[in-house]
């Protein structure tokens, strides 16, 4: 045994409860060093950001100090009064909170942990988010969108009151736009409820590691602005370098036009010769328009799906457990599947037109495989002559590592003003203490 895993299974000895390290050990696993890095971070009381390659287990890095704490908390007591949620879980998409779901609820089941958890998106029923406000889960999977609904509730203070962590999946994903300024803000008020609250942001494609870690803590204003608090950092190097080719079609390459339909029977001649294959486009209309393509060549009578934002929430979630039961040959997603998502034995991404970053590409490519240890295989279709290049330079920068996520910005006055209405709609409150409130967010800082 090499030093590293000797002093990894010591560790976990220490750090993780009896039936955690018997649940490893009876799935012939280590927890990895990165996993019990952040949760003695965590344990001791500090937020943290870990930056870590796909298929390195940062989903379950993210909740074992979450699943640790709930295991030794004492069970509730006929008549008590419901706990408010310990966990809070924000992801950019509606799919990936269903999918953390499905992938948490197992271990939680297998080890025997008395914990619930459920999702809260804008897929879910009223009646169910109704019944969370009386009765909250342990853990709550949800958007920034719903987090900022729950705030503006005049309970909001009650339902956040027994809060320990925040997990933030896909971090830089999240704070690049509004929404992310909207989720600071947030998180702002959450800390305002819970001074002592955490938070762990997880992702895989980071340009500027410094940022993210201002992000995840008050700034409330920065005591020195050269000297900013920040959260713990851990870095997971390594992972498989990716196999990407571009297709060298036999047929001729337009000059122009976003449909790639010169291509489709080599895109369907690669489907027949891969177990699952996802294929990604930039645009709603791009994905119909593939999908009707594909079914016209589709000899074979292949199950090929269709997956993105527009289409009926019923729809969505039959094609979601068709692929987690491996049902399907090929499906057809925008970016509601290119974060995190690890359903089914997906081998092979093709991407149809110019990725548009290489940090995209990075994310896309990575539901291939979905393991550290192995090559994710991706074919790049340039829609037109123009995107051969782009497709170069994105290949190129993927190769050096090149990450290319925007920069973080200041915050908008317009979410802040969005914000402030919610405050204002869950209760009365202080100008001045509002004002501190919000410039601890880092884009408002």
């Amino acid at each position: 045994m090499t030093e590293q895993p000797r002093l990894a299974e010591q560790n976990a000895a220490v750090l993780l409860p009896e039936p955690f390290v018997k649940w490893f050990g009876e799935k012939g696993w280590s927890p990895r060093v990165h996993q019990l890095e952040l949760l003695a971070k965590a344990q001791g009381g500090q937020s943290v950001l870990l930056i870590a390659p796909t298929g390195a287990g940062k989903t379950l890095a993210g909740f074992l100090p979450s699943l640790t704490e709930l295991a030794k908390r004492p069970r509730r007591k006929p008549g008590e009064a419901h706990r408010g949620i310990h966990t809070l879980y924000i992801s950019p998409l509606k799919a990936l909170a269903v999918d953390i779901e499905r992938n948490l609820g197992k271990p939680v089941e297998e080890i025997g942990l008395p914990v619930t958890i459920e999702t809260r998106t804008g897929d879910t029923p009223s009646h169910k988010r109704q019944r969370q406000k009386l009765v909250p889960p342990d853990i709550l999977l949800t958007t920034p969108e719903q987090l900022a609904l729950l705030i503006a509730s005049n309970d909001a203070r009650r339902f956040f009151e027994d809060l320990r962590y925040v997990v933030l999946d896909e971090l830089h994903s999240l704070v690049i736009s509004k929404r992310g300024h909207l989720l600071a803000l947030g998180l702002a008020r959450l800390r305002a409820f819970v001074p002592k609250l955490q938070t762990i942001g997880l992702s895989a494609t980071v340009a500027e590691p410094d940022e993210l870690r201002r992000w995840l803590v008050a700034q409330n204003p920065p005591k020195n602005s050269n000297n900013p608090e920040m959260a713990g950092l851990i870095t997971v190097a390594g992972g498989a370098k990716p196999d990407i080719s571009i297709l060298d079609s036999r047929e001729r390459v337009p000059w122009s036009g976003h449909s790639a339909r010169y291509a489709i029977p080599e895109i369907y001649e690669a489907i027949r010769k891969h177990r699952t294959t996802l294929l990604f486009v930039n645009t709603r209309s791009q994905a119909e328009l593939l999908f009707q393509e594909l079914w016209r060549a589709n000899e074979d009578s292949l199950p090929i799906a269709l997956h993105h934002g527009s289409l009926d929430v019923g729809q969505r979630r039959r094609v979601e457990k068709a692929m987690a039961d491996n049902a399907l040959r090929a499906i057809v997603a925008t970016s509601t599947l290119d974060l995190g998502i690890d359903w089914g034995d997906v081998d092979l991404v093709v991407h149809v037109g110019a990725p548009k970053g290489a940090s995209r590409l990075a994310q896309r490519i990575g539901r291939a495989n979905h393991r550290m240890d192995e090559p994710s295989k991706a074919i790049l279709i340039p829609a037109n002559r123009f995107e051969v290049l782009e497709c170069r330079a994105a290949l190129d920068a993927n190769y050096l590592g090149a990450q290319d996520t925007p920069p973080l910005v200041k915050g908008a006055l317009d979410v802040l003003s969005q914000h402030v209405l919610g405050v204002a709609c869950g209760g009365p409150f202080d100008a001045d203490l509002l004002f501190e409130e919000v410039r601890g967010a880092a884009p408002y800082a």
